[in-house]
């Protein structure tokens, strides 16, 4: 069974048709939308402030969604898929973003809508990430204006994601 935790009289919720894998971890003030996925091992802690999710996002395995105390919450959108062992924290992912493996979002930063995060990367404090382009590095810079065929990469993979969590739907 997943551990699913109030703190604070803040329980999680989602929506309809999600998935959470039974060694997932989500606490707190967690809302999540519809067609949702949360993989093996990924924590969504929304204790120390708020988590907003919206509808069909994937969280890939060992990622961390979290936040900082009373300064920054964590906003993500819908059709976002956050690639496996990625950090999130206290930042604002717009609609059909992919932040890569390994990558890491730091507080304040906004990655607007379309937009590829390398993988490994690591986005730092207040960086806005323009639409359109894809960003990669340490610290990660603005490389190189999606391709078409990248940009129905990022409306298509969300969809294979819920393809997915059907196989365990299933079980």
């Amino acid at each position: 069974m997943p551990v699913i935790l109030p703190v604070k009289d803040k329980n999680p919720s989602w929506g309809n048709d999600c998935f959470i894998a039974e060694n997932a971890t989500i606490v707190g003030d967690v809302t999540m939308g519809d067609n949702c996925s949360v993989w093996f091992n990924a924590v969504i802690r929304g204790d120390v402030h708020y988590i907003r999710i919206g509808n069909n996002t994937n969280i890939q395995d060992g990622a961390v969604i979290h936040a900082t105390y009373l300064r920054a919450p964590t906003n993500i959108g819908s059709y976002v898929s956050i690639g496996h062992n990625a950090l999130v924290h206290g930042c604002t992912l717009h609609d059909h973003v992919l932040i890569g493996m390994g990558a890491i979002v730091m507080d304040h930063a906004v990655v607007e809508e379309f937009v590829i995060i390398g993988a490994g990367s690591v986005v730092l404090e207040k960086t806005i990430c323009e639409s359109g382009y894809i960003y990669a590095g340490t610290p990660a810079k603005k490389m190189k204006a999606l391709s078409e065929e990248q940009k129905q990469m990022l409306k298509q993979l969300p969809d294979n994601y819920i393809m997915y969590a059907g196989w365990f739907k299933a079980l």
